[in-house]
């Protein structure tokens, strides 16, 4: 399968008035042609920061420490800001996690997916106004003559975020980034929108790369999943091996924390305490603190990536040969996940 994206040892901090706060640690990953990759942790894991640098996107006062990003072969942390707005859009597109925030509430909703595909393709008005209005039908809303001459304001929130991915999708990106592109949506919008996803990824062969906080979110979209914590990436891995197969215990926590129909009122679990403070990152494993497993080395010694099978991996002392045998709890077990295989 084509590789299209490469990311090796990322790291990206923040200038504070109170210091450096290290937000991604060594993120490596790859993305191939066509594929899923999820990307989840919880709130302040540094998954939307990595995913923005690969758009270079961050905020003045964060800049890129170390690492690599490369795409078709050319490292991005190296482009000038010129050759970046060549890509963006038009190679690797992002869809933000609010639509409001995303669309311009001044320009019609026409004007707003024309100006990407003139500004990239090279299309006059009218070409452009003909693909615009395919692109909103594609995305599943009716009558576009109509909504073409539209505002924001005139949509529902989940017609706004068909319309940024529409924007998304204008030039034909090789690379599209879903950063919470549900969250802010209602349960039956957001199946939709998943849904919709997935159908035009199949149509137009885009790789994609989708940030959630929820697991249950990618359990049937994603074809590998990056769980992150504390700027790291501490399992990596298949849909199957994550779910079914989880070996972190901080993976554990974040499944066993999804409700399902079948759970009593007292069986929902939390994870207990808060991420650790980047600005002065743990010495061994960042999980160490909130973890019920966490041996001496845990507080010591960070753990490498421990190689389970030819597509799984995870950074856990547990799983060095001389670790006692934990086993995984049990409702955190297959009949807590339906993943269509």
């Amino acid at each position: 399968m084509e590789k299209l994206l490469e990311v090796k040892n990322l790291c990206v901090s923040f200038n504070t008035y109170d210091g450096e706060v290290q937000a991604v640690r060594g993120v490596t990953f790859d993305l191939h042609k066509g594929e899923t990759l999820a990307i989840v942790g919880e709130s302040g894991s540094g998954k939307s920061v990595a995913c923005k640098t690969i758009m270079r996107i961050i905020s003045s006062n964060g800049y890129i420490k170390d690492g690599e990003i490369l795409f078709n072969g050319k490292d991005l942390t190296k482009a000038s800001e010129k050759e970046m707005e060549n890509i963006r859009g038009k190679d690797i597109a992002m869809i933000f996690q609010d639509p409001m925030t995303s669309l311009n509430p001044t320009m019609t909703i026409g004007k707003q997916i024309t100006e990407g595909i003139i500004k990239h393709q090279g299309l006059h008005h009218e070409e452009a106004k003909k693909k615009s209005l395919e692109l909103i039908n594609l995305v599943g809303i009716s009558d576009a003559e109509k909504r073409y001459k539209q505002y924001p304001h005139q949509f529902s929130g989940g017609m706004r975020q068909r319309i940024v991915i529409a924007i998304a999708l204008a030039c034909n990106p090789k690379v599209l980034i879903a950063d919470e592109p549900t969250t802010a949506l209602d349960v039956t919008i957001q199946a939709q929108i998943l849904e919709l996803i997935k159908d035009l990824q199949k149509k137009t062969g885009a790789a994609v790369i989708f940030i959630t906080h929820d697991l249950g979110v990618v359990a049937n979209m994603a074809d590998r999943v990056a769980v992150m914590y504390a700027g790291k990436i501490i399992e990596y891995g298949t849909s199957s091996d994550v779910f079914y197969n989880p070996k972190h215990p901080y993976t554990w926590g974040l499944l066993g924390s999804m409700p399902t129909l079948d759970i009593g009122d007292n069986d929902l679990y939390n994870i207990p305490g808060t991420p650790p403070d980047l600005m002065n990152p743990p010495k061994g494993d960042a999980f160490s603190l909130r973890s019920s497993h966490s041996m001496k080395i845990d507080f010591l010694i960070e753990p490498p990536m421990f190689k389970i099978s030819d597509t799984h991996y995870a950074a856990t002392w547990l799983l060095h040969p001389l670790a006692p045998k934990v086993e995984m709890p049990i409702n955190v077990g297959r009949k807590r996940v339906s993943i269509n295989e």
